[in-house]
This record gives structure tokens, C-alpha cells and sequence, in this order.
């Protein structure tokens, strides 16, 4: 019975964190090099500095609203 009782305290103590999990932002970073633009939710490289974001989409197109 106990150990029933702390498995679900546990659930219930994680639950709420879980469920307000979000998606990692995307960026656009440009190339140091070439000036090219890439879209990415982490950075490229030691080549590449972030140039815009964060964005909600993989094409970097619609802006995640600031908080």
C-alpha cells in the first residue's frame, strides 16, 4: 500500500512538468563564411552566428510570440 501510495505521489509530482513541456525554438544563423541563412533549433558550428528567432517552424517563416 505504501509503495502504491509513493508511485503515484511520484506521477503526480511529474505529471504537471511533463505536460508543460514545449517544442525547442528554431533559429536562423548565418554563415561567418558565406553569408547563407539556415534554419535550425541548435547551432551549426563554430562557423555560423544565430542571426534571427526564435521562430515556432522549421522554415524560420512565423515568430513565436514573446512572453
Amino acid at each position: 500500500m505504501k509503495r502504491t501510495f509513493t508511485i503515484v505521489l511520484g506521477l503526480a509530482l511529474v505529471c504537471p512538468a511533463v505536460l508543460d513541456a514545449a517544442p525547442a525554438p528554431w533559429y536562423q544563423w548565418r554563415s561567418k563564411a558565406t553569408g547563407a541563412l539556415a534554419c535550425s533549433q541548435t547551432p551549426l558550428g563554430p562557423g555560423w552566428a544565430r542571426f534571427a528567432g526564435p521562430y515556432r517552424d522549421a522554415r524560420c517563416e512565423m515568430r513565436m510570440s514573446e512572453k
